[in-house]
């Protein structure tokens, strides 16, 4: 078998977030706090699988907020330096770090060293009001979008913007404009636009993702916004198209779902690691795995 992405699951389902599009929807307690033992044998199982499907890239992300486990991504990373993947990318909505930016200096600066290439910093939009409604709706304020950027670049890092596409907040042209000028602004490396999937969520999120979805016209005119205004650089099957924008790189994602799913073997989209050391090649599929 052969894929095209790489993840490790980092923490728990636990996330200080409150996005009604999540997968999890759980704010961390007691018992969700508490480390899951990494199976390491497993682990070389999996980062052999994607060496040998040539995978360049690999992501540790979560079905929470990764951030809140920062020693078991130390240990991630360097359990996963034996592979010399050229990227490494953390997948997070970075506000633990930007709410305690002492806390986290060290780890950040040991992540950097340890082979940590990338940071995803996951948003709806770049105006900090309607980034709070969705991502912190009891807090007075979001937080500071523009200074973490220029805090996590002070250590090296590459930084993506994933922006979650939702009605009302990034649906329109122009918005998406606005996003894309935001971020060569603050000289973000990358920006993905990513339309909230409607497959595979706690019901909840299923019911309020129903409601908040882009149409497929829009969805049509905002690609259509980037193929009048940008530079088509790559078609990476079944994953997106990459521009340059004005000198700005986007990527416009496709959703995991049933349109997406290619049952050729040579031809797999996901491989991922569970901290139990199962190796799965789908997100809820429960018959989807390996190992």
């Amino acid at each position: 078998m052969k894929f095209k992405m790489f993840s490790v699951v980092v923490g728990t389902e636990a996330c200080i977030a409150s996005c009604p599009f999540c997968v999890s929807g759980v704010k961390p307690n007691q018992d969700n706090m508490n480390e899951i033992n990494i199976n390491w044998r497993n682990l070389k199982i999996a980062g052999n699988l994607a060496n040998r499907s040539g995978i360049d890239t690999v992501m540790l992300t979560s079905r929470g907020e990764p951030t809140l486990f920062p020693n078991q991504i130390t240990e991630y990373l360097k359990h996963l330096e034996e592979f010399n993947f050229p990227f490494v990318e953390l997948q997070s909505n970075c506000i633990p770090i930007a709410l305690n930016k002492e806390k986290y200096k060290e780890y950040l600066e040991e992540w950097y060293n340890e082979g940590l290439t990338t940071i995803t910093i996951s948003v709806v939009s770049h105006l900090p009001e309607v980034n709070r409604n969705i991502y912190m709706p009891q807090a007075n304020n979001y937080i500071d979008l523009p200074n973490l950027i220029k805090y996590l670049h002070k250590f090296g890092f590459s930084l993506r913007l994933t922006c979650v596409c939702c009605k009302d907040m990034m649906d329109t042209p122009e918005k998406v404009s606005e996003f894309i000028k935001f971020a060569k602004e603050n000289k973000v490396e990358q920006v993905t636009f990513r339309p909230v999937n409607d497959e595979f969520r706690r019901e909840s999120a299923a019911n309020w993702i129903k409601v908040n979805k882009l149409t497929d016209n829009q969805k049509q005119e905002i690609k259509q916004y980037l193929d009048d205004n940008g530079t088509k650089l790559l078609e990476l099957e079944r994953i997106g198209t990459i521009y340059d924008v004005n000198g700005q790189n986007v990527c416009i994602s496709l959703p995991l779902n049933k349109n997406t799913r290619d049952t050729d073997p040579e031809n797999g989209r996901n491989l991922i690691f569970f901290q139990d050391g199962h190796i799965r090649y789908e997100w809820e599929m429960e018959g989807g795995i390996l190992l």
